[in-house]
């Protein structure tokens, strides 16, 4: 004999319906069954609706034509029966409301009665399609002789023993191949029909299992199964194909919707294997409960609790004091109310648990009550109540046999910012609880998935900046996402803004399409959009990248840090400005357990920063530094070493895209004087930019800014001679010239330097950068670094290396 379940949403239309018809009369063929319905989906909630209406003294009929209209989608043709008993059930509902109506009272036996009806619609117009035409009747489980039940109307509990003595007697007398149950009812031992509580028909199928001993019990709904999360709220959620029933049963308690703690019981109880499986998708594996489970997997699932507080119970009358922690809990039991997890202090000083919050009021009555003398007296202190909290709970029978799973846990809640408030862990290690507010749950999940189940870290991407460095990083994210997909890192675009607009989306931007879509966008650019726009998707790991040469938007980083993000620049302006806001950049990027990465505003793709921070990490003093850190202008005087003219030199750099659009940025040596600065700070030194000397490459006359840039163009040719006598001046001595930056007890300059042939920098050019280190490691051969340092491509790359190491963050939190 097997049992079968069909939820609401199983049974949602007609369509619906023939399906699950179908499905039984295949099986049917093979096998005796016991077929569980549900009310339809919907039918259910109106007839609470109705209720409710009624017992305020305002019946709705609007309610009662919507609720009839809804039964009547499941006549079938040819069968007048059906619309008859539809008529005849509306008919006596009404008689039904309007005494409530008129009493404004509905005991629990009477709302019991009217919330059954939706069962029998579904087994009424079950039995018509299954039996198709034929004579013969599909019998229906008499549920007021066959299930007993004691306890609350509405929410009662099975004797499955008696049920068991009483289905089995009808069987014998009936033998069936075939039966159906109007499931979520019972017969109560005082008499008329009560309930088995919302989603009981689970619960009616699992103690027919159990009453019949049945070979298995499958649960049809409208998802494939049980998941490593709720899937509504993460999106990579995997099935689990197998649980054992004490896992099942910490997953349903801890609010996996799929399953209830009441259903687990039974079927455990008696060994009653379950599936899981999904009436839109029955080829789908569905989830098995058993007593093996799955032992290969020693977490199995996430599960979470929303809705609920946290109340503490504390004071010196606590300690050591017998029979405290009884009363506590006999007071709320008195009062119905379910504790769903427990924590004590060592020091016997307080005890903390987790209720419902709609049960907030009737806790604290109860527990003053209670301890009415000990509050007078200062024993016991007020009751301490947290809302809007939840419990996020790691589960799975092999976590004991996993050292480290709850450090796991509790770093991963960490690495989402998340404050635990209590913590909770069963003696069999099966679950791991934390309390934690409401609002971070949802990170707090996505979080603690990523590290126990997909190991797929996100990045959740947004760059500011779309000029030539920008579009070629987002030219180059679209690429490599193969190489991405290997890693398996999750990388996606939220948002791309201009100095105009802002593009978000929410599943991602389209990489192929961006641009079309930021240009028909409508919203302005603000910290504050991007802001809220995470908070809203509740991103976990949102990196700022910055490709603007923008004084302002660098200025925000000490706002997006604080709010949870990493910043990825090769921007140099941050870096540029006061020490204080230096020092400030790093300090908030500490304590916020973010990351601030700005290797490409050196360097570009070249990794000069890393090399540097490296040096030091390993306990090394750097003595002296020189460097060529402009690929254009290395670029340029290169050109000059092969007698090119200085002006022609400039255009031929301007054409291939190694200088500035306008060329002046890089011939004021003010852009190789930030990137020395930066260099300065990381080796310490607290300078500022105007402590830096500087020898432009062009007289005061040719930075007059009126001029536009074909106008300063036009004047180059005025400087040749300049630069030509300066070449043949170092020729003579066998020298070259060099655009050179030096750090020199702990002096910063920037010059042109005739260096001798054999220099390390003698022979950088066309477009190479180059770092020469001397410090107590490196001496007296320096450390020499090298590399092309211009470019939008190398410069990206540097980019994307930096996005990536934000993925560090994730592993060491």
């Amino acid at each position: 004999m097997q049992v079968l379940k069909f939820g609401g949403s199983s049974l949602a239309s007609m369509a619906h319906m023939r399906r699950v018809s179908d499905l039984i009369t295949e099986r049917a063929n093979n096998t005796q069954l016991t077929v569980i319905l549900s009310a339809p989906k919907g039918v259910t909630n109106l007839l609470e609706q109705m209720i409710s209406q009624a017992l305020i003294g305002e019946p709705n009929p609007e309610l009662l034509a919507q609720w009839r209209q809804r039964c009547m989608e499941f006549i079938i043709k040819d069968h007048p029966g059906l619309e008859a008993f539809i008529n005849d059930l509306t008919q006596r509902l009404e008689q039904q409301l309007q005494g409530i109506a008129l009493l404004q009272e509905c005991t629990p036996r009477t709302r019991a009665k009217l919330m059954a009806i939706g069962e029998l619609i579904s087994v009424k117009v079950m039995q018509v399609l299954v039996d198709n035409g034929t004579q013969a009747k599909t019998p229906l489980l008499p549920v007021e002789q066959c299930i007993s039940a004691s306890g609350d109307y509405l929410n009662a509990q099975v004797n499955i023993r008696e049920t068991a003595k009483l289905i089995q007697l009808w069987l014998k007398q009936s033998q069936p191949g075939l039966v159906l149950v109007p499931g979520f009812q019972a017969s109560h031992e005082d008499g008329g029909l009560c309930l088995l509580g919302r989603n009981g028909s689970d619960y009616s199928a699992a103690v027919i299992a159990a009453a019949i001993n049945a070979e298995s019990c499958e649960i049809w709904t409208d998802v494939d199964g049980v998941f490593t999360a709720d899937p509504r709220a993460v999106d990579d959620a995997r099935l689990i194909t197998r649980l054992n029933y004490e896992e099942a049963m910490e997953l349903s308690h801890f609010g996996a919707r799929i399953l209830h703690p009441k259903t687990i019981a039974p079927l455990a109880q008696f060994g009653v294997p379950c599936r899981i499986k999904n009436s839109d998708n029955p080829d789908a594996p569905g989830t098995l409960i058993d007593a093996q489970g799955d032992i290969s997997l020693p977490v199995k699932g996430l599960s979470s609790l929303q809705d609920m507080a946290l109340v503490t119970v504390s004071g010196p009358g606590l300690k050591g004091v017998a029979g405290i922690s009884a009363r506590v809990f006999s007071s709320l039991a008195n009062c119905n109310i379910s504790i769903n997890l427990i924590t004590q202090s060592s020091s016997e000083f307080s005890i903390s648990f987790c209720i419902e919050q709609r049960c907030v009021a009737q806790t604290k009555k109860a527990l003053r009550s209670e301890f009415e003398l000990e509050l007078a007296s200062g024993l016991i202190k007020p009751l301490q109540v947290q809302k809007n909290m939840a419990i996020i709970s790691l589960i799975g029978d092999g976590m004991r046999q996993q050292v480290g799973l709850a450090a796991r846990f509790f770093a991963s809640l960490a690495q989402a910012h998340v404050n635990v408030c209590a913590m909770a862990q069963d003696s069999n290690e099966r679950a791991v609880s934390a309390v934690i507010n409401d609002s971070e749950a949802p990170d707090a999940i996505t979080v603690c998935h990523e590290n126990f189940f997909t190991h797929m870290p996100s990045i959740d991407l947004f760059l500011v900046g779309c000029g030539t460095v920008g579009r070629q990083l987002l030219e180059q994210l679209e690429r490599q996402q193969q190489f991405l997909q290997k890693r398996n890192v999750k990388l996606r675009v939220f948002g791309i803004a201009n100095s105009r607009q802002l593009l978000l989306s929410k599943k991602g931007i389209d990489l192929g399409q961006w641009q079309a879509k930021l240009d028909n966008a409508k919203q302005a650019y603000s910290v504050e959009a991007i802001k809220q726009f995470v908070k809203r998707q509740h991103l976990v790991n949102p990196v700022l990248v910055d490709c603007t040469s923008s004084a302002e938007i660098a200025s925000s980083y000490q706002e997006f840090l604080n709010n949870g993000f990493h910043v990825v620049t090769p921007n140099k302006k941050a870096n540029t400005m006061g020490w204080d806001y230096y020092q400030q950049l790093r300090e908030t990027a500490r304590a916020k357990h973010r990351r601030y990465l700005y290797e490409t505003t050196v360097g570009a793709g070249l990794p000069i920063i890393d090399a540097v921070q490296g040096l030091q990490h390993a306990g090394d003093q750097l003595r002296q530094f020189g460097g060529i850190l402009s690929g254009s202008l290395s670029y340029l005087f290169g050109l000059l070493e092969e007698g090119e003219s200085f002006s022609q030199a400039i255009i031929q750099a301007k054409q291939k895209g190694y200088t500035e659009p306008d060329p002046r940025d890089d011939l004021s040596g003010m852009d190789v004087a930030r990137k020395l600065l930066i260099m300065a700070r990381e080796i310490g030194l607290p300078l500022e930019l105007n402590d830096i000397t500087i020898e432009p490459l062009l007289p005061p006359v040719f930075t007059d800014d009126s001029d536009s840039i074909d106008d300063f163009m036009a004047k180059l040719p005025q400087l040749d001679a300049y630069y030509q006598q300066r070449y043949q001046q170092a020729n003579k001595q066998g020298k070259v010239l060099r655009y050179v930056a030096e750090i020199h007890d702990n002096q910063c300059q920037v010059q042109i330097l005739e260096l001798e042939p054999d220099h390390p920098l003698a022979t950088i050019k066309n477009g190479e950068n180059a770092l020469v280190i001397q410090s107590d490691y490196y001496q007296p051969i320096p450390f020499v670094l090298r590399g092309y340092g211009a470019g939008a491509t190398v410069t990206a790359a540097g980019i994307f290396s930096d996005i990536m190491r934000t993925l560090a963050w994730q592993q060491q939190a």
